[in-house]
């Protein structure tokens, strides 16, 4: 049934055609909610929201009566950050389920592959030789995870069913918290989760306390020869230090999944490092229709005045 009074939304990307992939989950999913790319609008001044993945500078510009952004990732640093959202605009982003139990997987196989020592394995099929490598007790490495959000917490409960120590820098105490794992909270609790772990995994949000927290402060905290999961925001990273931390055997080596320019340039220094294993920005994703699910709800409630479910504590960053 179509609703008396739809609302208008416009895609603001400039590296990614939203209507592409999420066009068809929201058309088949409602008829009160529409969204069009920046051309397709006639009166800017009907939009009321905009859904987007990382917008230029003047995108936001051309919506006066613009009263909502959404990301349609879990990251909203961008938007909070973005010259022409005002205090009035409303942030909103998407929460799927499905992303944090990808997120999970990806962190614990990053994790196991180091552990197991799977590329030296591969190597030594490769030239049909066979060694039987030594192996530890799961609950012998110390795994820190630093973030206890959605994504965090799904990591953290995958990690700690394979039987690793793992112990967690949060914000605060969880209401339910995964049997065996230690969490940390405070100031220190970075510093103290990370004391002596073996393995590191970034989940954290990007605000102005977690910008370059992946440091050298940091790692000289980690076991020697400790192994970084950078999944968290490419701002985390300071890049020059991971680097000294390799040469100088503090660290082995990261999987890294996200970089403060993307896509990584071809010509930065990351590609051609042999202790590194880049993806681009693979961790996880948002599903079509969660997306769309989520951005009707919310448009919806924008319209209607009601609270928005996803939307974002501007002064927490997310």
């Amino acid at each position: 049934m179509t609703n008396a009074n739809p609302i208008l939304g416009v895609y603001l990307s400039d590296s990614l055609d939203l209507d592409a992939v999420y066009g068809d989950a929201l058309r088949s999913a409602a008829d009160d909610v529409v969204l069009r790319h920046p051309h397709e609008i006639d009166n800017p001044e009907d939009v009321r929201f905009a859904i987007c993945w990382l917008p230029g500078e003047q995108a936001f510009e051309a919506y006066p009566n613009l009263t909502l952004a959404m990301s349609i990732g879990a990251g909203v640093d961008a938007l909070l950050a973005h010259p022409g959202l005002g205090d009035g605009v409303q942030i909103a982003r998407v929460r799927d389920p499905h992303q944090a139990d990808l997120m999970a997987g990806f962190a614990a196989h990053e994790v196991l592959h180091r552990e197991r020592e799977f590329a030296t394995l591969e190597r030594n099929a490769a030239k049909a030789h066979w060694e039987p490598l030594p192996m530890r007790a799961p609950a012998s490495a110390k795994v820190a995870v630093l973030g206890h959000g959605t994504m965090g917490r799904a990591v953290v409960e995958a990690v700690a069913a394979l039987g690793f120590s793992v112990r967690v820098a949060c914000r605060s105490q969880p209401q339910a918290p995964v049997k065996g794992v230690t969490y940390l909270t405070g100031e220190r609790a970075v510093m103290e989760a990370s004391n002596g772990a073996d393995y590191l995994i970034n989940v954290l949000p990007l605000t102005a306390s977690t910008e370059n927290v992946l440091g050298k402060a940091l790692f000289a905290k980690l076991a020697k020869g400790a192994w970084l999961v950078q999944i968290g925001r490419g701002e985390h990273l300071v890049e020059d230090d991971l680097v000294a931390a390799i040469e100088s055997g503090q660290l082995s080596g990261a999987s890294l999944d996200v970089f403060r320019g993307e896509p990584l340039p071809a010509d930065h220094p990351f590609w051609q490092n042999e202790r590194l294993r880049i993806t681009p920005h693979i961790a996880s994703d948002s599903l079509p229709e969660v997306v769309a699910g989520q951005v009707i709800d919310t448009a919806r409630a924008l319209r209607d005045d009601q609270p928005l479910a996803m939307g974002v504590d501007r002064a927490r960053g997310y």
